[in-house]
């Protein structure tokens, strides 16, 4: 089981930041962020604590989701808007597989979430406008109807540098999102 991956699927349904998760939880952000990125395993009593400030509990967690759905249709989707990017979980519980796709909508001068480094590899689709991978010191411009695809060996994120809005179909392997 992916407990960091879902602890920050849960996270992020309520909104929290990892600072404010931390606060909650009596944890440090930095331990949280390792334990969401699986460096880190929680005891049972401080997985306990972490659930408890996400409203949820042990048993809860750990249910067994037999949810077979292969179609997903628009009221499945968990949207989280935020002032420069809105993200649309496509596939819910998706953390529980080994891809997760994303329908990510930047508006002009919108930017994606930062990405740290990882073992992962990440695809994404412009569906509309255009968008710039910035990866460390590199950019490139990625438009309508184009592609990347890397390995997430380094720092990165999209910006909207357009005056229309931008949406991308964006997958990564493990789940990151």
């Amino acid at each position: 089981m992916d407990i960091g991956g879902k602890i920050k699927h849960l996270r992020k349904l309520k909104g929290l930041t990892l600072e404010e998760l931390a606060s909650r939880s009596e944890l440090s952000k930095g331990f949280l962020s390792q334990l969401e990125r699986n460096l880190t395993s929680p005891s049972i009593a401080t997985l306990d604590d972490i659930l408890e400030a996400l409203g949820t509990s042990l048993s809860e967690f750990f249910k067994d989701e037999s949810d077979d759905r292969v179609v997903f249709r628009a009221n499945d989707f968990y949207v989280d808007a935020k002032e420069d990017h809105t993200i649309k979980w496509i596939v819910p519980n998706a953390q529980k597989h080994m891809m997760e796709p994303i329908l990510l909508e930047l508006p002009p001068g919108g930017r994606s979430f930062d990405m740290s480094p990882t073992k992962g590899e990440e695809f994404a689709y412009v569906l509309d406008g255009a968008i710039v991978l910035c990866m460390d010191d590199k950019q490139h411009i990625v438009r309508k109807g184009e592609t990347f695809y890397i390995k997430c060996t380094t720092f990165h994120h999209l910006e909207n540098k357009r005056q229309s809005t931008a949406r991308v179909l964006w997958v990564s392997t493990p789940p990151l999102f």
